[in-house]
């Protein structure tokens, strides 16, 4: 990685008084007025003309709609967020906030949304950062310039690709310290813009707006299901590219599953959706197990939980629980038999109509039963359910909804989501699981160490329900069959 210059963007209010700063330790010492001369000249023409809209451009204008009619005469601030830094000075890579992509397409970093009120709904403006400048050296001299992290769209691009007025965010702080009128704003992505409407915003106001745009998501659009089912697909690919090199995981560790699932989630799309669960024996008990260095041995269980992000930013949630080796043990199956019991009953319960808790419901009931049958807890069924005692190895919720955001809707309101009704267009996990953890002396030793989710993205449909992840076998002979096929 290149260290010669990295200077400092300089303040919106002195950029054109002010040079870009130097690096405090680069090895060129400053600029020579003949070299800044010599690089603002000479440049061809690269402005992109006839750019066709984002596919989803009409779907991201009725959003905008929606939410107009929502909050009529009130300003509204949207922000996309900033890059966040890693380490001294680099940064992650950005991921624009789910809300400004809704209402947007755009995934730059330091976009913002504004919708102004007028006398007959809102003004669109999207506020971004423009070409940076040649004529001050930015595009060379300063870190996020042009020549270091890559071509940005021009103002007018923007307004071609997204349908909304392009404007340059460097104004907009100043433009809504001194803006009147009501103004909600979605919170924790952008501090400046923030730090500008303080005196005229309010915490309960603005999570109204951050609420609505939550439930917004709820019902997807024809755009959305067909991206969920891209990530899907690909995700699909990527558990088959892990089957396929399980004897280097065992080589080696977890790490290999987590690096070749991420090679196709970079490759067909955007990034993963989330850290890969990648957990192999006694780590599929751990219901989040990110860390993914442990080792990967025949004769143990691997749970994979993966999903690949689309390059509009959806994502698949899929789990499958493997035999390393490629066979189930008779104990080993008797588990994950019942887990994919639990979540046939688990996917029946989706449909039009059905209250959203149904499906958690029916998938706990097995679970329960299977536990009582075993004499692992004591009956009767309704007793441990009612108690919640199935909990102890069953430990999660039976599944949540899925977009944009791997928990979306997250701030939706409870009677909108957990306590409302299944409609057409909802897509929702369905991942019912059972954990046996290595320390648990409650149950029969060789059941210590079990872990076993299957998890599935599941669309409701007019007439029930579609399983956009049907690509990956689920039942016990198929799984092994499926992994036979692809190891040759």
């Amino acid at each position: 990685m290149s260290d010669e210059l990295n200077p400092a963007v300089p303040d919106e209010a002195t950029e054109a008084e002010e040079p870009i700063k130097q690096r405090k330790n680069g090895l060129y010492p400053g600029v020579s007025d003949e070299l800044a001369e010599n690089m603002r000249s000479g440049w061809a023409d690269t402005e992109l003309r006839d750019l066709a809209p984002i596919p989803q451009a009409a779907d991201t204008a009725r959003r905008r709609a929606a939410l107009s009619a929502r909050f009529p005469g009130e300003r509204l601030v949207i922000p996309a967020g900033n890059l966040k830094t890693r380490s001294n000075d680099t940064e992650y890579a950005f991921r624009a906030a789910t809300e400004y992509a809704y209402l947007t397409g755009n995934q730059t970093e330091d976009g913002v949304l504004v919708l102004e009120p007028t006398a007959g709904g809102h003004r669109a403006t999207i506020y971004l950062l423009p070409r940076s400048d040649r004529e001050n050296g930015e595009f060379w001299l300063s870190g996020q310039g042009e020549l270091w992290v890559g071509r940005r769209h021009s103002l007018t691009e923007s307004e071609a690709l997204y349908g909304i007025p392009a404007a340059d965010v460097r104004e907009l702080p100043e433009a809504l310290r001194e803006a009147t009128g009501p103004v909600r704003v979605v919170r924790g992505h952008d501090a400046a813009i923030e730090a500008a409407l303080t005196d005229k915003v309010t915490a309960e106001r603005d999570e109204e707006l951050r609420v609505f745009l939550s439930e917004a998501r709820l019902v997807k659009d024809e755009f959305e299901i067909g991206e969920l089912q891209k990530a899907v697909d690909s995700t699909v690919r990527g558990f088959e590219d892990v089957v396929k090199v399980l004897d280097k995981a065992e080589a080696t560790s977890e790490r290999y599953i987590e690096g070749t699932f991420f090679l196709r989630a970079r490759v067909e799309g955007n990034d993963i959706g989330y850290g890969s669960i990648c957990a192999s024996g006694a780590h599929a008990c751990t219901l989040h197990w990110v860390r993914n260095d442990g080792p990967v041995r025949s004769g143990d269980l691997l749970l994979l939980d993966a999903g690949v992000e689309t390059h509009t930013l959806y994502t698949a949630d899929v789990t499958r629980t493997l035999p390393v080796d490629g066979t189930y043990t008779d104990l080993q199956r008797k588990i994950y038999d019942a887990v994919y019991e639990a979540q046939e009953a688990g996917i029946a319960a989706v449909k039009p109509g059905a209250k959203f808790r149904d499906f958690h419901d029916a998938s706990q009931r097995v679970l329960t039963e299977k536990l009582v049958e075993w004499g692992l807890v004591e009956g009767p069924v309704e007793r441990v359910l009612e108690l919640g005692l199935q909990r102890r190895w069953t430990l999660h919720g039976t599944g949540h909804m899925l977009g944009m955001d791997v928990h979306d809707c997250a701030v939706a309101r409870t009677e909108a989501y957990v306590d409302g009704t299944l409609e057409p267009g909802m897509v929702l996990t369905v991942e019912p699981g059972l954990y046996f953890q290595a320390d648990d002396l409650t149950v029969p030793e060789e059941y210590r160490g079990i872990g076993v989710r299957i998890e599935d993205d599941i669309l409701v449909t007019a007439e029930g329900n579609r399983n956009l992840s049907a690509g990956l076998p689920r039942r016990s002979d198929e799984v092994e069959a499926w992994m036979a096929s692809l190891k040759g």
